[in-house]
């Protein structure tokens, strides 16, 4: 049994925080965090910007690089400035965050790239909103946050187009609070990092950052900034348009099953139950006489519909798993209500339901010696008959699924 000897180690969601160093008590007030990737052109003047808006402002802080395997010195250059280096031997900008989070000794932090596209010396004015309560505080480049954004600094789909429509998505699907959810400047408190567990370890690290502090009910506060244009000459910017705005539209739907599976589901399934309705005695509308071919679209309807809604339980239960969702009070009352015997007797009523009408199809058949039928007649019963057996074993299939996903694990 955990005994745990002081409030402040347990996280956001009831958990026991990690005894690693990493939680240690905090050496400083900040630690501003940079991940480097063979930043030798801009590395210096990012550093001496944080190091010049520390001082300006008296903060107890540290300059930390989290270098992923720079082979142009950039790491020399750091340390030359006065900034301390940890190396981050697993590749990704997740990875090198996290290693460059885990080292630091702050008890605030502040990230941001070394492309001297984020201003260092705008460090006092998330400073300020940290120590005002807010424990993250993102930075906003985009006009409709307050931010500015200086010709040349973001090509035109990323200003235009990505960057508010991923943010407008956020703040719809996950109610967070922001404008900008790209913006890779931001700060936070290291207790609140502990406690939102972060899983992604390449560039969806930030977005989840976003996504899990609004769940969790974190208080989030924005601060307008400028960017400026990438000061780097020796390689391209590492931000692919379409590949990693990709990666953020899988993200977000990975991380919310209801918009991604529930409501399509939803909206299929109750149309299917509509087409039912309209065409099981059929009904005319205009000039159109509902039959058997809108019984066939109806029952597509309902399959995709319950497939769509027991995805959206196995992702979400993957995602509650996996950590990269909080604890939800929602799923919690879902399963008071079910239990793996409360599907295995919904899926085989509906499937002995759907067999009986088969089998006055087959009857029906009989009786006309095995001959030529009126499938405008028949089909009321073969098609109900197949969709029903075909959702009863759904069920069962998807209540075995849910009951395996549900075991709890270390």
């Amino acid at each position: 049994m955990l005994t745990l000897t002081h409030p402040a180690e347990l996280d956001l969601a009831g958990n026991p925080v990690s005894s690693a160093p990493s939680s240690a008590p905090p050496e400083c007030e900040l630690s501003v965090v940079m991940p480097c990737l063979n930043e030798a052109d801009t590395i210096e003047v990012c550093v001496s910007k944080a190091l010049r808006a520390i001082e300006a402002a008296g903060l107890d802080a540290e300059v930390v690089i989290a270098d992923n395997g720079s082979t142009d010195g950039s790491q020399r250059l750091a340390e030359k400035l006065g900034a301390r280096v940890v190396n981050v031997p697993d590749k990704g900008y997740g990875s090198a965050l996290m290693g460059g989070i885990a080292a630091a000794r702050g008890r605030y932090v502040i990230m941001g790239d070394a492309d001297d596209s984020y201003d260092f010396l705008e460090i006092p004015r998330f400073v300020q909103e940290l120590r005002r309560g807010f424990e993250v505080v993102q930075g906003c480049r985009l006009p409709s946050g307050g931010g500015t954004v200086l010709p040349g600094a973001m090509p035109f789909l990323h200003r235009w187009w990505g960057n508010p429509m991923f943010s407008f998505m956020a703040r719809t699907m996950f109610r967070a609070p922001i404008h900008d959810i790209y913006c890779g400047m931001r700060g936070f408190t290291k207790r609140a990092y502990l406690s939102l567990d972060q899983r992604c370890t390449g560039m969806e690290f930030a977005t989840e950052m976003i996504i899990k502090a609004s769940r969790f009910g974190l208080k989030i506060g924005e601060v307008p900034i400028t960017l400026h244009p990438d000061g780097r000459r020796a390689h391209a910017p590492h931000l692919k348009t379409f590949r990693d705005g990709w990666r953020t539209l899988r993200f977000f739907l990975t991380c919310s099953p209801r918009w991604l599976f529930l409501w399509p589901g939803a909206i299929a399934f109750v149309a299917g139950l509509v087409g039912y309705a309209m065409a099981m005695p059929g009904a005319e509308i205009g000039r159109a006489t509902l039959g058997a071919h809108t019984l066939l679209v109806a029952s597509l309807a309902l399959l995709l519909g319950q497939q769509a809604i027991l995805f959206a339980v196995f992702a979400k239960m993957f995602a509650l798993n996996e950590g990269l969702l909080p604890p939800d009070l929602r799923v919690d009352r879902f399963f008071k209500f079910f239990t793996l015997e409360k599907g295995l007797i919904l899926g085989a009523a509906a499937s002995i339901l759907g067999g009986t009408l088969l089998t006055f199809a087959f009857a029906y058949w009989q009786q006309k010696s095995f001959g030529r039928l009126d499938y405008g007649e028949t089909m009321r019963l073969v098609i109900p008959g197949v969709t029903l057996i075909a959702l009863g074993i759904q069920t069962i299939l998807g209540s075995f699924m849910i009951s395996i996903m549900s075991i709890r694990r270390r």
